[in-house]
């Protein structure tokens, strides 16, 4: 029928899945580990198909509106990313830590963060280390954390910015973002 618009994504919801399902799961696995990506990407698109109706292409695109709804599971898993990365701090840089480091994925993740990284972003209020994962691991810009939070474009910037100010004096001056890429590079 020629002069209808084209179908609302929530109506090609099989595509969405198809498309960002892979990079959802791997968010949630740098996030919580590998044993609760599954259950936080599963989680994180039965939601996006219950409030599929409720999409608004206007305030962001599919994969950010994803990536809100994502962080807002990982919240709700907020414990066990936090025993993760206390976990890890208390592990520190030793021997079984880089062979392990040398096997995950090229990236930031729970499980490859040096310990006094792990343990500083685990002390992080939510706010920042959300912001600061979203930017470190889903590699999303300023505007796409605004949208997927719900939060203002200065918020972000202004909780990155502590987040990194507090990630710098836990490192002792050390640039964190060097710090990760260094690890994982």
């Amino acid at each position: 029928m020629t002069g209808d618009p084209p179908p609302h994504p929530a109506e090609r919801f099989d595509e969405v899945f198809d498309a960002y399902f892979v990079e959802i799961h791997r968010y949630a696995a740098k996030r919580l580990g590998p044993d609760a990506a599954g259950d936080v990407a599963a989680q994180t698109f039965l939601e996006a198909f219950r409030q599929r109706r409720r999409y608004d292409p206007e305030r962001a695109g599919v994969r950010t509106w994803l990536y809100g709804i994502a962080t807002k599971v990982v919240g709700r898993h907020q414990r066990a990313e936090t025993r993760a990365l206390r976990a890890r701090a208390r592990l520190g840089p030793g021997r079984g830590a880089e062979e392990h480091t040398e096997r995950v994925d090229a990236r930031v993740s729970a499980q490859g963060l040096r310990g006094e990284l792990a343990g500083a972003i685990a002390a992080l209020p939510r706010g920042q280390r959300d912001v600061l994962l979203l930017v470190a691991l889903a590699d999303l810009s300023h505007d796409e954390v605004a949208a997927a939070l719900g939060i203002s474009y200065g918020t972000v910037g202004s909780r990155l910015s502590r987040a990194r100010t507090t990630l710098r004096r836990a490192l002792g001056g050390t640039n964190p973002m060097l710090t990760l890429e260094e690890q994982h590079g």
